[in-house]
């Protein structure tokens, strides 16, 4: 009974891991379909969600899906963390999944209650808690769970994870600096490196996640 549960969650773990990724790029490209003249090279992935954008209300259903299925997906890491990196080398490992996981749950909840205008920021409340409370929180948590997982992977010889957070935080960092180096016209391209870092990361813990309880099972 035990074997025949675990199993379950095991294909629900990597499920709502695949589809986070899946949903999110149809946000992208779909919601770009509906935003006349949109130039996903020199704009931002979040434009298509903007409270004024032609966009919004389809894109915007695409990330309430992709963010319930990405807060699943960690949530079930999260809790089986214990079992499945359970070595006392894996304390930093699973600290930094459950940041990784903080982070995800604040960025869902929060840039649903408060999303930006497409004008970018422009003084009001709204903006200020998504720009300077929000993203600060979510880009802060990012890196430090991402350190912590590349750190604890490698301590443990959990190298594949550890390699694939170091390759998450390159494109995060990649994208956070070159988006202020690179040409207006190129904006949009270098900006999605951040934004699906976070998003192909998660997947990437669902599908080894997905084959460590294959292990434990067999």
């Amino acid at each position: 009974m035990e074997r025949s549960k675990n199993k379950s969650i095991r294909y629900w773990l990597l499920i709502c891991g695949i589809l986070n990724v899946v949903f999110y790029l149809l946000h992208d490209c779909i919601g770009a379909r509906f935003y006349p003249g949109y130039n996903w090279m020199a704009q931002a992935v979040s434009d298509l969600t903007a409270t004024d954008a032609p966009s919004r209300l389809i894109a915007s259903e695409f990330t309430k899906i992709h963010g319930i299925f990405s807060c699943v997906a960690c949530t079930l890491i999260c809790i089986f963390a214990k079992e499945l990196w359970k070595e006392a080398s894996e304390k930093i490992l699973r600290l930094g999944l459950y940041l990784f996981v903080t982070m995800h749950w604040i960025s869902a909840i929060g840039y649903s209650l408060f999303p930006l205008t497409g004008s970018g920021y422009d003084g009001s409340f709204q903006s200020f808690v998504h720009v300077y409370v929000i993203t600060v929180l979510v880009v802060l948590l990012s890196i430090v769970s991402l350190i912590l997982i590349a750190v604890g992977g490698f301590k443990s010889g959990n190298k594949v994870l550890a390699w694939c957070a170091v390759v998450a935080f390159l494109m995060m960092f990649f994208g956070a600096a070159g988006s202020a180096a690179v040409p207006r016209a190129y904006f949009g391209i270098v900006e999605r490196f951040s934004t699906y870092s976070a998003v192909c990361f998660t997947a990437v813990i669902a599908v080894i996640a997905f084959l460590k309880f294959g292990k434990i099972e067999s």
